[in-house]
Order: C-alpha cells, then structure tokens, then sequence
C-alpha cells in the first residue's frame, strides 16, 4: 500500500524541541488510514529515536515509550484499533531476519511501521509511505521527508507563518 513519494520537504531542526515537533506534526498523517510504512534514516544520534517517541506520545502513548535498539521491535495498541511497530534494525546482520522477528503478519497495511535503520531490511521491507532522513547541520540537524504530494499540506507552513 505504498504510495508516490514525490514530494521532498526540508525542515532545518537547531535542537530536539524542534525535533520532537516533528514528531508530533506527523500524528495526523498515520490518523488517516490503519497502517502504512515510515523509515527513519540517520547516523547514530541524529534523533530518529527522539523522532519517534514524540510522534508516540502525539498519538496517545502513555506509558513509558522504550528505544527498540535491543528488543528490536516494540508495539503499541493505540486507541480506535491503531496499531503502531517501533522497529530498529541497526543489529541486523542479515535483511533476511526480518522473517524471525515475527512482525511480517502485521506488516502494512494492518498497523504503521516506524523503521530506525531501514536500510538493514532492504529487499524485505515493503517501500516506505514516508522517508525521513535525520542529518547533522552545524549545530543542529536537518530533516529530508520524501512523502507523497497529498501529505505535504499537512507539514508544509501556512503562509505568512514559519517552517519548524
């Protein structure tokens, strides 16, 4: 269920406020249907896990919201039947051990995949709905999104405002 992403939106991110803001601004978009794929890409420490966890929290996520970096893959039941994978593949050696991870039966479009280091699963993964690349800026970090056109009203500011 993958869409065209032809679109591409840069967000200069100067510290984690902003990214978390981000974050949160992406909840609407996994509102509007049950499942889809989005992959995070980016060094160690540019702020996916960040990414990630406020855009939980912006979903509703109440309890504590845990790194995937060990158990690979950490699941949340959202209210309304919205089911969401946090998966981080950075110990992967292989794409193929996606298949023992178990996650495949919920693969899209039966619940929203956040993948860290989707590059680990290529050939196994299905494409990504979203692509965001998280990238050190001088100070900050950089956001590249390669989303589908019909999403970028939701990220893009209105005019006469400014961007993240």
């Amino acid at each position: 269920m993958s869409r065209t992403l032809n679109r591409t939106l840069v967000r200069a991110l100067p510290d984690s406020a902003a990214t978390e803001a981000l974050g949160a601004q992406l909840a609407p978009l996994l509102r509007r249907q049950s499942g889809g794929m989005i992959w995070l890409e980016g060094e160690l420490g540019a702020g996916k896990t960040t990414l990630a966890r406020a855009l939980l929290r912006a979903l509703g996520v109440q309890g504590a919201v845990r790194s995937p970096t060990y158990t690979l893959v950490e699941p949340y039941e959202l209210e309304g039947g919205l089911r969401i994978l946090h998966l981080d593949l950075y110990r992967l050696a292989e794409p193929e051990e996606l298949y023992g991870l178990g996650v495949l039966d919920d693969a899209p479009p039966a619940a929203w995949w956040l993948v860290e280091w989707p590059q680990r699963g290529q050939g196994v993964l299905p494409a990504p709905d979203l692509h965001l690349r998280l990238a050190s800026d001088g100070e900050g970090r950089r956001a590249e999104l390669e989303l589908p056109a019909e999403w970028s009203a939701v990220l893009e500011p209105a005019k006469g405002h400014s961007a993240l």
